[in-house]
C-alpha cells in the first residue's frame, strides 16, 4: 500500500527580484512520507522551512517560487490539475495565521461555508462545543474572539468535512494547555479513523503524546525521522544528534543546568 503523502526530492527556491542575486533554496531535496493512522510531527527551529512545506504540498506558494521534485497523494501528483478538487475536501490546511478568517462574516457562517464546500454538513453547535467554544460565539464576528478562540474556529472549520489528510500548520500556538489538547485530541482522531495528519510545530512537548514519529528539519534539510517514544529522558533514544540536541535545550530537561 502506498503512503497517503509521499514527498521526493522537493526543493523550494524564489527567483532574484530587481537585479538581486539568485536566494538559496529554502527547501533542499526534502524527502518524506506519512502513513494512514499516523500523526508525524514536523520540529525544527524558526526558519528551518516547516510552514513552506505545508504550503509546498497545498500549492499555496507565491508566483516567484521555484519548485522541483514530487509530491504525491495516495500514489497520484498533488499539481495545478489535481490540487483544486481535493483542497478543502480531502486534503485541508488548518493555518496559522487567524487572519485567514473573513473579518466580514460571523464565524458560525464560515464553519458552514467550510463544510459545504467539503460537501459535508454544517457541524452546527456540537462542533463548537467539541473544540471548547459555546455555541452563542458562531454569531460572531472573528474581531470579537480572543486569538485562542480564533485559532479553534480555524480548526474547526478544516476538519468539518472530515478530511483524509491534515496539514495543521502551528495550530496550538497562542493556545492555553487545556485548549491545545483538544484540538490535538481532535487531530489525532484523524488519524484514528485511518486519515493522516502532517503536524507542523515548535511546540515538541505538548505535541508527543499524540504524535506517532517526529520530522526534524534543519537549513530545508531532513535532519532526523524518529519515534516520538524516543524522545524522553535525556534523549537517550534518538538517534539523530539534532534531535538530541533540541530535546536537551528544553527547559523541562535541564537545559542551562551546568551554567
Amino acid at each position: 500500500m502506498s503512503p497517503l503523502l509521499s514527498i521526493c526530492d522537493l526543493t523550494v527556491g524564489f527567483a532574484p527580484r530587481g537585479g538581486q542575486e539568485p536566494a538559496g533554496a529554502v527547501l533542499r531535496a526534502l524527502a518524506l512520507e506519512l502513513d494512514r493512522g499516523e500523526v508525524l510531527a514536523l520540529v525544527g527551529t524558526s526558519g528551518a522551512g516547516k510552514s513552506l512545506l505545508a504550503h509546498a504540498i497545498l500549492g499555496l506558494l507565491p508566483p516567484d517560487a521555484a519548485v522541483s521534485g514530487d509530491i504525491r497523494f495516495e500514489g497520484r501528483s498533488l499539481d495545478a490539475r489535481t490540487l483544486p478538487a481535493l483542497r478543502g475536501r480531502r486534503i485541508a490546511l488548518v493555518p496559522q495565521s487567524v487572519t485567514h478568517l473573513d473579518p466580514l462574516m460571523p464565524v458560525g457562517a464560515q464553519v458552514r461555508r467550510a463544510a459545504r464546500r467539503a460537501g459535508a454538513a454544517d457541524p452546527g453547535a456540537a462542533g463548537f462545543e467539541r473544540f471548547g467554544l459555546d455555541p452563542a460565539w458562531r454569531d460572531a464576528h472573528p474581531h470579537a474572539l480572543s486569538g485562542g478562540m480564533a485559532r479553534r474556529v480555524l480548526a474547526l472549520a478544516a476538519l468539518a468535512g472530515e478530511p483524509d489528510l491534515v496539514i495543521a500548520d502551528e495550530p496550538t500556538d497562542h493556545l492555553d494547555p487545556a485548549s491545545a489538547a483538544i484540538v490535538l485530541r481532535t487531530l489525532a482522531g484523524i488519524a484514528g479513523r485511518g486519515g493522516g495528519v502532517l503536524l507542523v510545530t515548535h511546540d515538541l512537548v505538548a505535541v508527543l503524546p499524540f504524535a506517532t514519529r517526529v520530522a526534524l528539519v534543519r537549513d530545508g534539510r531532513l535532519e532526523g525521522l524518529e519515534p516520538a517514544s524516543a524522545f524522553t529522558g535525556a534523549g537517550e533514544g534518538i538517534a539523530s544528534a539534532y534531535g538530541r540536541a533540541l530535546w536537551r535545550a528544553l527547559p523541562q530537561n535541564g537545559f542551562g543546568a551546568d551554567a
